[in-house]
């Protein structure tokens, strides 16, 4: 364990997409943390740590992380979907702080299960959703705060990508214990943000399809949520959309704000950037792409805020030193999936389904 004026020591489980693009470089950048030791037995994968990360342990399994369980603070699960619940249930078990990548778990039950056991234990439990320090979701929360939209009637928001092929891996397996498809991938960003903005649903409809020849798992899924407060969010995610629509819309009874174009975060994370000092620039939105902010005939650019994936791990380093709440409250990974699994019931019987 660290001593209060040392860094608080990480062990991350996974080195995939997640893991090396997302999860490593900003815990290597966030003042406070340490990237200790990473789990990957891939030969491939370990070469490009030590590149990447030399002074990181590079651990076959995680039963060796966590035989070692006291050298460690936190543990950020990267790892398939399948495995986010037993490792971080081991992890709590050990009396580790713990990071899991979204989905939290396949169930809303599980996930609840899983933040009553943290409650219980006294430990933090925090969810990687990034997508909250998007630009342009963070340009669109801040129209919304300061009332530049009047009252808001509508939210409309894009993932969509254009991959006609099928790629291997665990997220295109039809297992459901796999917890592949679009729906969990991108729709619990989506989800995430449309709570996050607006508050609880009520009811939720969905329509939710397997598009591409060879797929077995959904790639293309359309939501409809209705808050509770009276906003109706719309919500898309396509692995087969070759002309993407705007990546949000926000609608209100005095003007409206549009975004085309994906937040630059992650393009320049898996190029090899890494997030430093104010002087770099880190998330800033092409002026090209900024959004449009106004009515039909009378609207202008905005700029958009700076996006800020850095300020997850900040918060989460906050938590550890302060023991003040997690930039993510897991019990909102609860929300989300109760949401997804609406979806899902609303798909198969062709209905709109109400919340409890």
């Amino acid at each position: 364990m660290s001593t209060p004026s040392a860094p608080f020591r990480v062990g991350l489980i996974g080195y995939g997409l997640a893991g090396s693009a997302f999860h490593a470089p900003l815990i290597a950048t966030t003042p406070g943390l340490q990237l200790d030791a990473v789990v990957t037995a891939n030969p491939d994968r370990r070469a490009q740590l030590h590149r990447d990360h030399p002074g990181a342990r590079a651990l076959d399994t995680p039963e060796q992380l966590f035989e070692d369980a006291d050298r460690f603070d936190l543990v950020v699960i990267a790892s398939p979907n399948r495995t986010h619940v037993p490792l971080a249930r081991t992890a709590l078990l050990a009396g580790l702080a713990t990071v899991v990548d979204k989905p939290l778990a396949a169930t809303s039950a599980e996930a609840r299960d899983l933040c009553e056991f943290a409650e219980k234990s006294g430990l933090l439990l925090s969810v990687f959703q990034n997508r909250r320090w998007d630009g342009d979701f963070l340009t669109a929360r801040r129209l919304v705060e300061e009332g530049r939209l009047g009252r808001v009637h509508r939210f409309e928001s894009r993932f969509e990508r254009f991959r006609p092929k099928p790629k291997p891996g665990w997220r295109e397996l039809a297992d459901p214990a796999e917890v592949g498809g679009t729906l969990y991938d991108l729709g619990s960003h989506l989800v995430d943000q449309a709570l996050t903005l607006f508050g609880p649903v009520e009811t939720v409809y969905a329509e939710i399809d397997v598009r591409r020849d060879g797929a077995v798992v959904d790639d293309d899924a359309f939501l409809a949520l209705t808050h509770t407060g009276g906003v109706r969010s719309q919500l898309w995610t396509s692995a087969l959309a070759p002309l993407a629509g705007p990546r949000l819309r926000v609608l209100g009874d005095s003007a409206g704000y549009v975004k085309f174009g994906l937040d630059p975060q992650e393009a320049a994370l898996r190029s090899g950037r890494r997030p430093g000092g104010p002087a770099d620039h880190w998330g800033d939105d092409d002026p090209a792409a900024y959004g449009l902010l106004g009515s039909d005939g009378d609207a202008e650019p905005v700029t958009t805020d700076p996006g800020d994936y850095p300020a997850y791990y900040a918060g989460i380093a906050a938590s550890l030193a302060d023991r003040t709440p997690p930039p993510v409250d897991p019990r909102d990974a609860v929300a989300t999936l109760a949401v997804l699994e609406a979806a899902r019931a609303s798909a198969a019987t062709a209905s709109v389904v109400r919340l409890p």
